[in-house]
């Protein structure tokens, strides 16, 4: 899993003002206005019944069931995998749901060998193990797989290594300029820049026959601070292990796209996996990196591209050639995944999903089941106030997937199995992973901004007793504040100087939620705490452990109970509202700064285009070289011709005009109420309900059809990183102009849609 970045404004007299206007909009204040999708009366009794919810919260028991579940090993297949699923569904039963384990059988290789050697006069053969560490108990347990990349391709390949910093687009670009080529070669790639799945798929792309991929000290190692076990960054053989799956084509189970991966499903041949790399891959520690760098001859390497390395970093090629050996089991392994129902009492056919993965790389104290402990800890208070004689009205589906790390199996599993049922009937998904200290970050469907945003507002942070939203603001605040702040920051800034609502994040890909919000349409959120932790350094290693965590996470482990009050409120805000409590203007207010991004994008990739065709005709790149050490021009973009955005301006346009209309009929409503006959309601909450999958084109995104959703995606070629309008952004990015016109007419289309949903919703409210 990635964090998406809790992202920040401007300046310190922003600030000042900033939290004058927090102490009007304190927990419960009018200036946050009614709470969303209930009557006062309901709201009333909501507040009263999430205070007997927090009641029941009990620090002391998130970290039993965190050292318990992090004592093993706990990758897919391993006995305690099984074995943390079973006290799982124990418990949910215990707690008073209705509960079972689904199981799904995936294609999950296994190494069998992998072995790593620099050849030539000055021979090194890579460790690629993680050493135990004076204080941390479990690292020193047998049972885990070595350091692997999941999804690459057997091999054993010998060739000369070129290295590639952190193997994206623009790295490649830089090599043919100093004239390197990488076909049949091996890459060398550091961690970061760009997710770890694209690294070795550009290398594949541009002819590499294998792709090294190290964690540089300089992003995740001393340069950030003390190793473990002193300081919680990456010790020198720590390895950041991890998917390369392709998963923007489509997460899930490689073999059976689209489709549960149940008994009888129809499942594609090996060779015809388009998820599957086709070269080997290992990730190495930065350790066993050194040698490697030491070994590279050729220019030096770019400022940009030096690590925090005791030595001068060169491109490459190498005189001698490293020999990479990549064998595994290529065998299909079982997924559990836990599924708790409480079954609605007055609407039981809509559904909140709720879910957390429970696999993790190694013991996964970390990633995921700092976060899994979170929802362990709804699911109980919610089991304790059924005993109080509570139910809600909508039925509540808690769900602890399995087989998240490899490529989002358990939970696309899931959710291509019943994708029918879910799009009947599932209202909203809410989503965690990782947690630790620090600020709350949400992201997800923005007509849902406006109930996190209550909801955060009425939550205490623990170390610093405001709410959880107002501590969020002045982060935002002052790193916007930073002269070299980015300008996307300041922008997030303003407009959480504003008071009120803060913005949240789209959501691109790394975590469960994607089979929900970007293949059925289903709203979305993902909630976690972090950046004040220590826990980039030990991320997919061995030593992502109950100890680190305890040390470096969250001590007090009262940030695991921020997150289910968070988490909960949410849940329990859905279940019970008067009428489901989306906000749908917070999005058409944000898809209007998506237009605009686009416009602003059109007009810098005019000039930059313009600017570059200047120089390269006054010949000013071939003036500006150093002849000792060549550099060739780059390669002449492609002209651009107009670009029309205009029918998704128009669309744009008219759905804040129905926004608005809805937001006063629903305020009308909601100031008589929401007095409205049963069948009014009922068809209310289903058009609500399915807002979001008006967003989503069966046709999917070009070259990828899996992803539907025409307003969030992972980017191509970022990763876990987010494209807003994806079918136009990522085509004028990547220069297909004539695909950057028709997917804006096809998003407007898509609007359209959408707007005449929301328009039958402000008429139904007006009866």
């Amino acid at each position: 899993m990635t964090r998406y970045a809790i992202r920040p404004l401007l300046t310190l007299t922003c600030l000042l003002t900033t939290f004058a206007v927090a102490a009007a909009n304190a927990p419960g204040h009018a200036d946050d206005g009614p709470m969303l999708g209930f009557s006062t009366a309901a709201a009333t009794t909501e507040q009263d019944l999430e205070r007997r919810f927090d009641a029941q919260l009990d620090p002391a028991e998130l970290r039993s069931w965190l050292k318990q579940m992090s004592s093993q090993p706990n990758q897919v297949g391993s006995p305690h995998d099984r074995a943390n699923a079973e006290f799982m569904l124990a418990k949910f039963r215990e707690w008073g749901w209705d509960a079972h384990i689904e199981t799904f059988n995936v294609l999950y290789p296994t190494p069998k060998k992998v072995a790593l050697e620099l050849l030539g006069p000055k021979p090194y053969t890579a460790v690629l193990k993680e050493p135990a560490i004076a204080g941390d108990a479990t690292s020193s347990l047998a049972g885990a797989l070595p350091p692997y990349n999941v999804y690459g391709a057997d091999g054993e390949v010998s060739a000369p290594l070129v290295y590639a910093n952190y193997g994206m687009p623009d790295d490649y670009k830089e090599l043919a300029r100093r004239g390197i080529d990488v076909h049949g070669k091996i890459v060398l790639t550091r961690y970061g820049g760009g997710w770890r799945g694209l690294k070795p798929k550009l290398a594949q792309q541009h002819g590499a026959v294998g792709c090294l991929i190290y964690s540089d000290p300089h992003d995740d190692g001393y340069a950030k601070g003390d190793v473990y076990p002193q300081g919680g960054w990456r010790p020198a053989q720590g390895v950041q292990r991890g998917s390369v799956a392709d998963m923007q084509v489509y997460p899930g189970d490689p073999l059976t796209p689209g489709t549960g991966s149940t008994a009888g499903a129809r499942r594609l041949s090996l060779k015809d996996a388009t998820t599957l790399l086709k070269i080997p891959v290992l990730p190495i520690s930065y350790a066993d990196a050194t040698p490697l760098l030491q070994a590279l001859s050729g220019p030096v390497a770019p400022a940009g591209w030096r690590g925090a390395l005791p030595l001068t970093y060169h491109v490459g090629p190498s005189m001698a050639n490293v020999h990479m050996t990549v064998q595994s089991d290529w065998s299909r392994q079982p997924v559990y995944d836990v599924i708790a129902t409480i079954k609605g009492s007055t609407e039981p056919d809509q559904w909140i999903v709720r879910g957390n993965h429970h696999d993790g790389w190694v013991f996964g104290a970390w990633d995921p089941l700092a976060g899994n402990i979170a929802l362990m800890a709804e699911a109980k208070a919610i089991g304790g106030l059924l005993k109080q004689g509570w139910r809600p009205q909508r039925t509540l589906v808690y769900a602890s997937w399995d087989g998240e790390e490899p490529g989002l199996l358990g939970s696309t599993e899931w959710a291509e199995t019943h994708a029918a049922e879910l799009q009947r009937k599932a209202v909203l998904y809410v989503n965690s992973d990782t947690n630790g200290r620090g600020f709350l970050g949400a992201g997800g469907s923005h007509s849902l901004q406006h109930l996190v945003n209550q909801v955060a507002a009425g939550v205490t942070d623990p170390e610093t007793h405001v709410s959880v939203r107002e501590r969020l603001r002045a982060h935002m605040l002052v790193a916007g504040s930073h002269k070299d702040a980015k300008p996307e920051v300041k922008m997030i800034a303003e407009l959480a100087a504003a008071g009120g609502d803060l913005p949240i994040e789209a959501l691109g890909s790394g975590s469960d939620y994607s089979a929900f919000l970007e293949h059925l349409g289903i709203a979305s959120l993902d909630l976690g705490f972090g950046g004040e932790d220590d826990n980039g350094g030990i991320y997919h290693s061995r030593y992502d452990s109950f100890d680190h965590y305890a040390r470096f996470g969250d001590p007090s482990f009262e940030y695991g109970v921020a997150l289910a009050k968070v988490a909960g409120h949410v849940v329990l805000r859905t279940a019970n509202a008067d009428v489901l409590p989306l906000r749908f203007v917070d999005f058409s207010r944000t898809l209007d700064r998506y237009v605009g991004e686009l416009h602003k994008l059109v007009d810098s990739t005019r000039k930059a285009t313009e600017q570059q065709h200047k120089l390269l005709d006054s010949r000013a790149f071939a003036l500006d070289a150093d002849p000792t050490r060549p550099v060739a021009p780059p390669e002449r973009d492609s002209d651009m011709p107009a670009i029309d955005l205009g029918l998704l301006d128009r669309a744009a346009k008219q759905l804040a005009q129905s926004a608005k209309a809805y937001q006063a009929a629903y305020d009308k409503r909601a100031a008589a109420g929401f007095v409205l006959a049963a069948t009014q309601r009922q068809q209310l909450d289903r058009l609500i309900g399915s807002m979001e999958q008006r967003l989503t084109d069966p046709s999917g995104l070009p070259g990828r059809t899996w992803f539907k959703h025409m307003i969030y995606a992972p980017g191509m070629l970022t990763g876990y990183d987010v494209k807003t309008v994806p079918g136009v952004r990522e085509a004028l990015e990547s220069r297909r102009w004539g695909e950057a016109s028709h997917y804006a007419a096809d998003t407007a289309r898509v609007l359209d849609r959408y707007r005449a949903q929301l328009d039958r919703l402000t008429a139904l409210l007006n009866r």
